[in-house]
């Protein structure tokens, strides 16, 4: 079973619909117990840092999701990813995780061209960088849907795969021991998308 993680800030439905589709077996939830019998985790996200840090803190999951992260999978997807690295700047700095190495900063900051919009909205497509089992069914180049403002850097030893806007390499995919994330929304990104979460699923 793959256990959805319900804190009140992610697109639930579209990402269960997309595993059911799947024919996996998934739960949205905020028990524990649920967390701890689930074979693997899926934190997702959408919104501001720090809102979802404080909303994440309420349920009291932030040391369940920190020992399983420790025993089995768990993917972030957009802002779930960037929960897991140890700090974030968005309109201040938040502590995150600790899940994996590095920040996460205002993807303007790092644009020369300052022309190019943000939110970095759109398909994009991802190179990889690191071959890894996640990609297993997942080709180099293939395009995936993207909507951030923010990015993760200073994290080049956990980084799987990236999409380029303007100068920026920006992080798409992560990895650190169980723990993965993706930048781009796999639930959104069509068939490569479901091809993605097929491969988590067998992680």
């Amino acid at each position: 079973m793959i256990a959805i993680v319900d804190y009140g800030v992610g697109n639930l439905f579209s990402l269960s619909s997309s595993l059911k589709a799947l024919g996996l077996e998934a739960e949205i939830t905020r028990a524990p117990a649920r967390l701890r019998a689930a074979d693997r985790i899926i934190l997702p996200g959408v919104g501001a840092f720090g809102d979802a840090r404080r909303k994440l803190d309420d349920t009291g999951l932030v040391p369940v999701i920190q020992e399983e992260a420790q025993r089995k999978p768990l993917l972030g997807i957009c802002l779930g990813m960037q929960l897991l690295f140890d700090r974030s700047f968005e309109y201040g700095e938040h502590a995150g995780l600790g899940l994996i190495p590095g920040e996460v900063a205002d993807l303007r900051d790092d644009l020369t061209d300052k022309t190019l919009k943000v939110p970095h909205m759109g398909w994009n497509s991802l190179q990889i960088v690191r071959e890894d089992p996640l990609f297993q069914y997942f080709k180099d180049g293939e395009y995936v849907y993207y909507v951030h403002s923010f990015y993760a850097r200073n994290c080049a030893d956990s980084i799987l795969g990236t999409s380029q806007y303007g100068n920026v390499a920006v992080t798409g995919a992560v990895r650190n021991g169980n723990v993965y994330g993706t930048q781009f929304h796999p639930e959104k990104s069509g068939d490569a998308g479901l091809r993605l979460l097929k491969a988590f699923s067998e992680l």
